[in-house]
């Protein structure tokens, strides 16, 4: 199986150094930014099956941003806040983090964390997958059985034009 690619966001190098660590140890590929403008980069030039983002960087929107970078990513990457300032679970996720992770955490805990929230991920895109492609067979079979109509013109849409009636003053 091919290593998973993650990327890990955050400003504090102690932070972004340890956690690299322990997740290359466990067998993952992790790509590292210090800044949202450092990760939306790598968001457009890599694909990632997850994304783990500090909320407060160079911003105390900065954590935002990556998430809506990763939210808008074609690959669809899982993604989860890493804060140390816990938000309420209506907050981080409308914001669109799939998880909220909070620092600091013991290793075990956070890769039991990180394996669940990539497993429930990919279960999501199959599931998405499996719909969108039940529906684009429904739409090509539709298609399929629409009658073909040759020879008939479309002509262009007449303009009509509606004339306000005038006010009498009185």
């Amino acid at each position: 199986m091919a290593k998973r690619k993650v990327l890990l966001v955050d400003d504090e190098v102690t932070v972004l150094l340890t956690m690299k660590a322990v997740l290359e140890i466990s067998g993952f590929d992790v790509d590292t930014a210090a800044s949202a403008l450092d990760a939306k980069r790598k968001l457009k030039l890599n694909e990632y099956q997850m994304v783990i983002t500090d909320m407060r960087m160079e911003s105390d929107v900065a954590g935002r941003e990556v998430i809506q970078a990763a939210r808008t990513a074609p690959y669809h990457p899982a993604v989860a806040l890493l804060t140390a300032f816990p938000l309420a679970d209506e907050d981080w996720q409308d914001m669109g983090a799939d998880k909220m992770l909070v620092k600091p955490m013991q290793t075990t805990v956070l890769l039991k964390q990180i394996e669940k929230l990539l497993d429930a991920h990919s279960t999501k895109l199959a599931r998405l997958a499996s719909a969108a492609g039940a529906g684009a067979k429904k739409a090509a079979a539709k298609k399929a059985a629409a009658p073909v109509k040759r020879g008939a013109k479309k002509l262009p849409a007449k303009k009509v034009v509606v004339k306000k009636p005038k006010r009498r003053r009185g």
